[in-house]
């Protein structure tokens, strides 16, 4: 990879941010925000989003058992508060908050972000300089096991799917937030969690396994018939968070064409593991690095977490990430493959997905 002293600017399309479920939190406690104003609250807002380049990406929709809980801070797994089952009906009825909330800010947008159904779309909105919206599911809790709720979430606009969150629901077991730790933990995937795999190969939505343990991992490897993805996860052989993925999984992912996303959450970057704002962007970059060694130019891109952790002081919101490929840059990454991290990988996961 060539080195050059003037890095290229990229527009960055992200695999993972929390920014819909803080902005209805915010609503709930009264602190209500515009996306479409500069704040100093969260980490992603229309303005400081041009600002950096930040072109869209995977939009969670994340029902919290606990709306209080502070996702910023360590996480005890031993608490039920934070980690208790979500009813479906409640768990679809706040899904549906939020996605009407990403509607509204498209309608409101005068025509600058736009929820993107298809990679084609997404492609065009990133290089016209809007931000594209791909609606993701992160826990599928929503989803009921006649999948009804599935088609007709699909209809409005969602595209990408992780099975659980870091707690067990209809369909597997999630990884506790642990360190060190590994992600072998709990059962496998149900028998609804094997149908809900199926289903969304039928309908071409992206299955994201940050979150779902090791077993549940390698069941859903052994069913689905395409690309893999992790969308806010990092390399285990640096940190040893059972939220990250060993060499093995990593190199599954790799059989299925698929990508991983870099998280940017301190505890799942640091070899230490510790929840430490002065976690230098090289961090970031050594697992940007591993990655790639693993896997391929091709199948790795970012998982910011944005809004939903606690990322380094200099990566504090989407107006870090200019920095980020300034070091990405000077670690050896040409323009071409910082170019796929930016976006071009996201796309083309979003393109071989669909039916």
């Amino acid at each position: 990879m060539q080195n050059e002293t003037s890095p290229r600017r990229f527009p960055v399309f992200d695999g993972h941010n929390d920014t819909l479920l803080k902005l209805e939190i915010d609503a709930i406690k009264g602190t209500e925000r515009s996306f479409f104003d500069r704040s100093e609250k969260g980490h992603v807002d229309a303005v400081r989003a041009k600002e950096a380049g930040f072109s869209g990406g995977l939009f969670a929709m994340f029902v919290p058992s606990n709306p209080d809980q502070d996702f910023s801070k360590p996480f005890n797994p031993n608490d039920p508060v934070n980690f208790q089952e979500v009813p479906q009906k409640q768990a679809l009825d706040f899904t549906l908050r939020m996605l009407e909330r990403a509607e509204q800010i498209e309608a409101s947008s005068e025509g600058e972000i736009v929820i993107c159904r298809s990679a084609a779309e997404s492609l065009a909105a990133v290089e016209a300089g809007k931000m594209a919206i791909s609606l993701h599911i992160e826990g599928a809790e929503a989803i009921d096991t006649g999948f009804q709720a599935l088609e007709d979430l699909y209809n409005r606009g969602l595209r990408s799917l992780g099975l659980v969150w870091s707690r067990e629901n209809a369909y597997g077991s999630g990884v506790p937030m642990a360190f060190p730790a590994s992600p072998d933990k709990g059962p496998g995937l149900t028998s609804a969690g094997r149908a809900l795999v199926r289903e969304c190969n039928r309908l071409g939505i992206l299955l994201d396994v940050s979150h779902l343990n090791e077993k549940g991992f390698w069941d859903l490897a052994g069913i689905t018939d395409r690309p893999i993805i992790a969308s806010h996860s990092n390399a285990h052989a640096i940190c040893e968070s059972s939220r990250n993925l060993t060499d093995k999984q990593l190199a599954a992912i790799k059989e299925s064409g698929g990508l991983v996303g870099v998280n940017f959450h301190v505890a799942f970057l640091r070899p230490d593991g510790k929840h430490q704002k002065d976690t230098p962007l090289d961090v970031v970059a050594d697992h940007v690095v591993y990655l790639v060694d693993h896997l391929g130019e091709d199948h790795v891109g970012l998982g910011s977490d944005f809004d939903g952790c606690l990322p380094p002081q200099d990566l504090s919101d989407v107006t870090g990430l200019p920095p980020l490929f300034d070091v990405l840059h000077k670690r050896g990454f040409d323009p071409a493959t910082l170019e796929k991290i930016a976006y071009r990988n996201w796309i083309s996961m979003l393109e071989k997905t669909a039916v």
